[in-house]
């Protein structure tokens, strides 16, 4: 069995989400090729996973490697934010540890076969699960010039969208954009000739953008925050792994609101959500790889984690029109 993900911030995920009784239950819900999984079930052998990932061939390597675990690992093949909100369909006990990891493995780069890469020449697809309807490849050749151009700058921050959105357009009117070859060519073209060769490939905007938008990334995260707290049993913890900035802005939002003490709304003369948070953010500031990982793993580099510690279950107040007079 052959793995080529290197899972990131592997010791400070164990030191802010190890089980304190032993006999916890972990939600792994982008599990990969199992690589924090692993390291749970091995270092803790009280310890349960539910490993979650919407890929059954990244699944299956999975299985392979954590197949000596036997029964404290159990799988599911779907979308993570569909199993938090289908979670009472599963015959699951509420889990004490949940970890999202958002970063695309490494195996989708260079094994799918997928087109998430423009360092390979293959079919522009970039689906995380191929049963989804829309691919990358649809979305360049379908999607008008302002759809695109709003697209690549939305999920990327990409300043020259607009002039690779009009390029685009040109380009596939004389042939269907098919490939990552030819998209990376289209985009790199749109540069001037002293920022075509940096550091960073001038097309990398521009995939993340595509790759967001085939796979509903941010929706999902989006969905999956209220979801995921409102199963994690009181006392449990959630950890979460993002690699930009729109990833990562959403987390911290969405901690940062349920870590208030009071929700009440700002015309209210007096508190009547009980003012107590419901979590405790472990993380004031996001962890990031140390010097050591960085050496090992560059690509790390990009990966921040946020955790929080769920004090009480979700306040479910109806604020009524009152007097504030």
């Amino acid at each position: 069995m052959d793995i080529v993900h290197y899972s990131v911030l592997m010791d400070e995920v164990c030191d802010y989400l190890k089980p304190i009784n032993g006999d916890e239950i972990l939600v792994d819900g982008t599990m990969g090729e199992g690589g924090h999984s692993n390291m749970f079930l091995s270092k803790f052998p009280n310890m349960k996973v539910i490993g979650i990932d919407t890929d059954a061939v990244i699944q299956n390597v999975a299985k392979e490697r954590l197949k000596d675990f036997g029964d404290r690992v159990s799988f599911e093949n779907t979308w993570f934010n569909e199993f938090f909100e289908n979670f009472e369909d599963y015959n699951y006990e509420r889990p004490d540890r949940i970890l999202l990891d958002l970063g695309i493995s490494v195996f989708h780069y260079e094994k799918s076969g997928r087109g998430f890469t423009f360092q390979k020449d293959e079919p522009l697809d970039m689906r995380l699960n191929p049963e989804l309807l829309e691919n990358a490849r649809d979305i360049v050749n379908k999607y008008d010039e302002k759809e695109l151009a709003d697209l690549i700058y939305e999920y990327s921050d990409e300043k020259l969208s607009r002039k690779i959105a009009r390029k685009i357009c040109i380009e596939r009117d004389k042939e269907p954009i098919e490939t990552t070859a030819q998209l990376a060519y289209i985009v790199r073209g749109c540069f001037p000739p002293n920022k075509r060769h940096g550091k960073t490939h001038p097309a990398t905007r521009t995939f993340q953008a595509l790759r967001i938008a085939v796979n509903s990334e941010l929706n999902r995260l989006d969905s999956v925050l209220e979801d995921a707290l409102k199963i994690l049993k009181v006392g449990g913890r959630l950890g979460i792994i993002t690699f930009h900035s729109l990833e990562d802005r959403a987390v911290k939002r969405f901690f940062q609101s349920r870590a208030k003490q009071c929700i009440c709304p700002e015309n209210y003369p007096r508190c009547v959500c009980g003012g107590n948070p419901e979590v405790k953010r472990l993380t004031k500031k996001p962890i990031g790889p140390s010097e050591g990982e960085l050496e090992i793993n560059p690509p790390s580099r990009s990966a921040k984690l946020r955790v929080i510690e769920k004090l009480t279950e979700a306040r479910e107040i109806l604020f009524q029109e009152i007097n504030v007079c």
